[in-house]
C-alpha cells in the first residue's frame, strides 16, 4: 500500500457517508413496508461501520467481506456474545446474493414485530460502533 496515497480520514468519511445514507434508506423502507429490505439497508449499515472501524485501527483497506462477525474481529472489537450472535443474525439479512426462494422465504419472516425488534438492534449497534470510531 502506498501511503502517500492511503488518506485515512477520507476512506473513514467514505464508509460513515455510505452508512449514513443506508441508514436513511432503511428507515425509508421500514415506513413503506419494505420490510425485508429494510433489514437488508440495515445489514449494510453496519458492514459500512465496521469497515471505517477497520481503517481507524489497522490502518489499512478494509477486506472484501460481508461478514460482520469476521469484520468486527479483524478490527479487534470487544464482543460480547449477544453482539456475536445479533451480528451473525444481521449478516443473514444480506440479501444481495441470495437465490429468489431464500428471499421469498425471508419476506415471510419478516413481519412488522421482526422487523421493528432488528431494526432497534441494528440502530443500538449503530450507536455503539460510532462511539468507538469517535
Amino acid at each position: 500500500m502506498n501511503k502517500k496515497q492511503f488518506d485515512k480520514q477520507k476512506i473513514i468519511d467514505h464508509w460513515l457517508t455510505g452508512s449514513d445514507e443506508d441508514y436513511d434508506t432503511m428507515i425509508a423502507l421500514h415506513e413503506t413496508h419494505r420490510y425485508s429490505w429494510s433489514l437488508f439497508l440495515g445489514h449494510l449499515t453496519i458492514e459500512k461501520l465496521l469497515k471505517a472501524y477497520f481503517v481507524k485501527i489497522k490502518e489499512d483497506y478494509p477486506p472484501f467481506t460481508h461478514n460482520l462477525l469476521k469484520l468486527a474481529k479483524i478490527s479487534e472489537l470487544d464482543l460480547s456474545e449477544e453482539l456475536k450472535i445479533n451480528l451473525i443474525t444481521i449478516t443473514a439479512f444480506n440479501l444481495n446474493t441470495r437465490y429468489d426462494d431464500y428471499k421469498r422465504s425471508f419476506q415471510k419472516k419478516c413481519t412488522p414485530a421482526f422487523t421493528l425488534d432488528w431494526l432497534n438492534k441494528i440502530k443500538n449497534i449503530r450507536l455503539w460502533i460510532k462511539e468507538q470510531i469517535k
